[in-house]
């Protein structure tokens, strides 16, 4: 057969053969880098990369890392709950919005050692998002953002029915209804971590910041002895 009439085949076309998924090796991750920058998409890490230590701990009992901060999100007060170990604890209630309360948060996060944030997402009795979600989801967006530089995780989790909970849970401790309203949002926070770790982290949502540099971050875990704190309040 005469080849004078053949074509060369056509080059495949860069922008598609670069699958974005990050690995931990280290190699891969520097080509992701370079593709990503050629044709402006960005990693997506999975929560088989990233796993809540919930599952980490269900996968692994004798695993011992991290602690988690879990938050109740409201419109004007935040309720802060902790999981050290097996423990979980009411924790405080934050009257900040904005920057100061995200900045307030990663401080207690690094005083309290906590690696992960479990945020409670609003969702109705059927399990479909309301109002209230996109306007956690915005605060959790921007909290994981700040959190990444630290190499911290932040997850959603679902909350519907907490706060009936957790005002039934201090009922039951013989609490006063003063202490009840003063406490109410730290223990929904609570109610939320319980959730969570009951449930062994399934189901929970990864918040990922779209810059493929804090991405990496996050594989790489916490840095060690450098304070970022002052900088994020400078």
């Amino acid at each position: 057969m005469s080849t004078q009439h053949l074509r060369p085949l056509p080059l495949p076309n860069p922008l598609l053969c670069c699958k974005l998924r990050v690995s931990l090796n280290a190699t891969r991750s520097s080509s992701l880098k370079r593709c990503s920058s050629q044709n402006g998409a960005k990693a997506i890490l999975t929560l088989e990369e990233l796993p809540p230590n919930a599952l980490r701990r269900k996968k692994d009992p004798q695993w011992r890392g991290g602690f988690s901060l879990g938050l109740d999100l409201g419109l004007a007060r935040t309720g802060l709950a902790l999981s050290k170990g097996f423990t979980v604890r009411p924790l405080t209630v934050l009257e900040l919005r904005g920057q100061k309360l995200e900045v307030q948060l990663l401080k207690i996060a690094e005083q309290e050692e906590a690696d992960e944030f479990i945020v409670g997402l609003p969702k109705s009795s059927d399990g479909k998002e309301t109002p209230q979600s996109n306007k956690v989801r915005s605060i959790a967006g921007r909290l994981a953002v700040r959190a990444a530089e630290r190499g911290w995780r932040v997850y959603l989790q679902d909350e519907h029915g907490t706060t009936t909970e957790a005002t039934d849970r201090m009922i039951n401790m013989g609490l006063s209804k003063s202490t009840q309203q003063r406490k109410l949002d730290a223990f929904a926070a609570m109610m939320v971590l319980e959730r969570y770790f009951h449930l062994s982290g399934e189901g929970v949502e990864l918040v990922l910041p779209k810059n493929l540099d804090l991405q990496e971050k996050l594989q790489r875990g916490p840095p060690k002895d450098i304070d970022f704190l002052d900088e994020l309040e400078g």
